[in-house]
């Protein structure tokens, strides 16, 4: 593949007001890359896409929020991990939890909540501040992405189905734009039988185990391998890419315990580093923002893997 793959114009660098409605936020030309190429661009290139955990919450901006993403992209970073649900009436929003205490204005459970009642509720972030977002829907996220040229790594939450989020990305022609997360092999192969167009992401383990996955109807071209947030394992990435699949690894999880805080306990990036030297080609993190302040070696190599996508 090249190691140049299009995208629409950089949007305005300034992130959008608390109360600018997100429609109104740095409109862009349509998306214009072909995602598999971008990946093997990064792979190939040295890069490292950096996923930002649940959107890229910061001060001010909530988990799972457009302006929150808007802001993510504005700060450099290109992919973002968010979580997918569904109302009582069949709407498809952002929200991680099961139920809408922590992270809005509202309470109960998502799955007994029709969208008239939350698409009226105001997010608040991780400090407890109400913001002046709500809840956004799958669709008018996706338009975003398309608009913008990001790339969303979406995870279904356990009300709504992988064929309804496909139906939301067909919709909103966003087939370039998102990578769908599987848990397990049938989540994998199911992802494959209704979408075998889309990117995922998906545990391999064997050489074994990846053949079956292949053999299943994975296409290795759109594949992502996940491989955990314990333990870093840069010879399996090396053979992966050797099969042209890249590898992603999350630093994420409890604070305190993650290695993205474990890491950060000397004051040193250096374990970061070694990720990158040891040929990971996304990393999912919970401290996005402080990766990118280190610079150095981890900067360069966002700069590379952003280049992929111009």
């Amino acid at each position: 593949m090249s190691c140049t793959p299009s995208k629409p114009a950089t949007p305005d660098a300034a992130a959008p007001k608390q109360d600018a409605p997100a429609s109104e936020a740095n409109e862009v030309s349509q998306t214009s890359f072909d995602l598999p190429a971008v990946f093997d661009c990064v792979r190939e290139s040295g890069g490292l896409l950096i996923a930002t955990h649940r959107g890229g919450p910061a001060p001010g901006y909530p988990e799972n929020a457009i302006e929150t993403l808007q802001h993510a992209y504005d700060e450099g970073f290109r992919v973002m991990e968010i979580d997918v649900a569904e109302s009582r009436d069949g709407s498809l929003f952002l929200m991680h939890d099961r139920s809408l205490g922590r992270t809005t204005t509202g309470g109960g459970a998502v799955a007994d909540t029709d969208w008239s009642e939350i698409s009226r509720l105001k997010l608040v972030d991780d400090d407890g501040k109400v913001t002046s977002f709500a809840p956004p829907r799958l669709s008018e996220t996706l338009d975003w992405a398309v608009r913008t040229g990001a790339i969303l790594e979406l995870d279904r939450k356990p009300t709504t189905s992988y064929r309804n989020i496909i139906d939301a990305v067909r919709e909103a022609g966003a087939e370039q734009n998102v990578l769908i997360i599987t848990y397990n092999d049938d989540e994998a192969l199911q992802v494959a039988r209704l979408a075998p167009d889309l990117m995922m992401t998906a545990g391999i383990g064997s050489r074994e185990h990846e053949a079956e996955l292949l053999a299943g109807g994975v296409d290795e071209t759109r594949l992502v391998a996940w491989t955990g947030t314990n333990r870093p394992n840069p010879g399996k990435w090396r053979g992966l890419g050797r099969s042209g699949i890249e590898s992603a690894f999350g630093t994420l999880g409890r604070k305190g315990e993650r290695l993205d805080d474990v890491y950060w306990q000397d004051g040193d990036p250096s374990e970061f580093v070694d990720l990158i030297d040891g040929g990971l080609t996304m990393l999912a993190t919970d401290v996005p923002y402080r990766l990118k302040a280190a610079g150095g070696e981890i900067g360069e190599a966002m700069s590379t893997a952003n280049r992929c996508l111009d």
